[in-house]
């Protein structure tokens, strides 16, 4: 008989994390049956989550910025991951001021706490941290992305961006221990699953299926990532959280080799080998080069002996995370960069390489076709004029004019289209955060709504479907790629004016106009059949 010993399958090793201390109040100490206890009450709950969704909306970590400086720094990078790079490094320093988040997509909040066994809390500790996250997009310029299904057709916007998806478990000790996370549509739509079988545990097996598979991810969820492998897992579900979490670098501590209790560990030579793989797929910081991921985590989990799941999942330019505490000591939160000017370089737009194209918004939409037909993709833009906005659900209105036989708005026709959605508009701004969202939500409607004369020219983020390549081709229209992440820097620096145009009561899903000024972007997909992404994707 084998004697019973007990091991943690994911043993997190010491926290290392720099602190700072919210308040001492809400926090006291009391004794039972000789047992001292650490009594938290729910003020301190809503107060530290408060305080950390709104850190991460505006805020970074340290260590994201110099991983965005390095690629500045780098001679192998490529002038559109430096140029990349810079941007995101602007959007951090105009996010950091509390007032523009640094992206339009504000999030799923999510929270997870680790609750130790003499932590007394005597509430609804789930309700006292939806109440901070409640208060934080109350109050802040931040959207409200969560719709709540009235049956299983017609949904409705919750109005709070609640629910959040809030977890507590119970572990040993005398502290609570929390992960804050908002986690947009773009990255969390890139979290994946793939059940497969011990014949993929062999050295050449596994890094040709994880080659195929990176490739698979594309732009839309705003590299530069930090991306996530975890090979194993005792459920598939298990497997995709721990994926989640890698990607939070919440398990950077694991230790570096298994044991014959299943302890989960990380692979540092594969980790390497990974990124080696992801810097030569071209795809680089959105429009080719080398950045297509800061780093890798890879996490391998015991598993049943007829299962293998392997998930993957990425944290994009918003990385958006921090870790909390409660102690006897007071309530703490991680603490972020306050001060990411400081990663920002003596660089001007005019030392990066690559010839910048201005396009005049302001011609016909015929005139700006026949000057986009001259420029070969990954041609850098500089967009001026007006466009309108238009994203999913104005899509499907659109369509379901058409179907009826209906015309084409007018709009469609003269104008260039940008997917995104914009966040909250703060007082003396034209816009809230407004950056792009990902294009291949729309790619259904292109061929369709390019035949009746509109969408001619497109503006997103994201590698998109080969029927768009197809239709772009066939009705000489463009997709051009915006720069994922830098929503706040847009919004401070290139949008000028916003007015909605059409379905007003959709919110920030109706069709709006507006004016943009050095709009940054890049032609992917042309008008003879060239796609950027043709061949990475492959």
């Amino acid at each position: 008989m084998t004697d019973f010993e007990f091991g943690k399958m994911l043993p997190l090793g010491t926290d290392n994390t720099s602190y700072r201390l919210l308040t001492r109040d809400f926090v006291s100490e009391f004794k039972a049956n000789g047992v001292s206890f650490l009594k938290v009450e729910p003020e301190a709950l809503t107060l530290l989550t408060r305080e950390a969704m709104r850190d991460i909306a505006h805020l970074l970590r340290t260590s994201h910025l110099e991983q965005l400086r390095k690629i500045l720094d780098d001679p192998e990078a490529s002038a559109n991951d430096r140029f990349v790079a810079l941007e995101l490094l602007k959007n951090a320093n105009i996010a950091a001021g509390f007032v523009l988040p640094s992206c339009q997509d504000t999030g799923t909040a999510i929270v997870m706490g680790k609750k130790g066994q003499t932590v007394f809390t005597g509430s609804n500790d789930e309700k006292a941290i939806a109440r901070g996250i409640f208060d934080t997009y109350q109050t802040s310029n931040l959207r409200y992305s969560q719709l709540a299904p009235l049956d299983m057709y017609k949904e409705v916007n919750t109005g709070s961006n609640l629910p959040a998806q809030i977890e507590i478990y119970a572990t040993e000790g005398d502290e609570y221990h929390f992960l804050f996370m908002a986690k947009g549509g773009g990255s969390a739509n890139k979290s994946y699953l793939y059940q497969e079988t011990k014949a993929l545990l062999n050295p050449q097996s596994l890094l040709s299926f994880i080659e195929k598979k990176i490739k698979t991810l594309g732009t839309a969820a705003c590299p530069p990532y930090h991306l996530a492998i975890v090979i194993g897992g005792t459920s598939a579900e298990y497997a995709l959280k721990t994926a989640k979490l890698a990607s939070a670098k919440y398990l950077d501590h694991l230790p570096t080799t298994g044991n014959k209790l299943g302890q989960g560990f990380r692979d540092l030579e594969l980790e390497k080998q990974v990124v080696q793989l992801t810097q030569k797929t071209g795809i680089g910081a959105q429009f080719g080069g080398k950045y297509f991921c800061h780093d890798v985590r890879v996490v391998r989990l015991p598993r049943h002996g007829a299962s293998c799941p392997v998930a993957i999942a990425v944290s994009c330019s918003a990385d958006r995370q921090a870790l909390g505490k409660i102690t006897r000591d007071g309530v703490f939160l991680e603490q972020l960069e306050t001060n990411p000017a400081q990663f920002l370089p003596e660089t001007t737009d005019q030392q990066l390489s690559g010839q910048v194209i201005e396009i005049n918004l302001n011609q016909s939409m015929e005139e700006i076709r026949k000057t986009l037909s001259q420029y070969p993709i990954r041609t850098r833009l500089s967009l001026n004029g007006p466009m309108i906005v238009a994203r999913d659900i104005a899509h499907a209105k659109i369509k379901e004019i058409l179907d009826q036989g209906g015309s084409m708005p007018p709009y469609m026709k003269d104008f260039m289209v940008y997917y995104a959605g914009p966040a909250k508009t703060p007082a003396g701004y034209a816009s809230g955060s407004f950056g792009p969202t990902t294009a291949g939500r729309m790619d259904s409607y292109v061929d369709l709504f390019q035949a009746k004369g509109g969408s001619f020219v497109m503006l997103a983020k994201g590698n998109r479907s080969k029927v768009v390549t197809q239709a772009c081709q066939k009705h000489g229209g463009f997709y051009l790629g915006s720069i994922g992440g830098p929503a706040a820097r847009l919004a401070q620096d290139c949008i000028k004016k916003v007015e909605v145009l059409e379905f007003p009561e959709l919110g920030m899903e109706a069709v709006w106009k507006i004016e943009v000024k050095d709009f940054p972007a890049f032609i992917v997909v042309d008008d003879k059949g060239n796609d950027f992404f043709a061949g990475l994707t492959e």
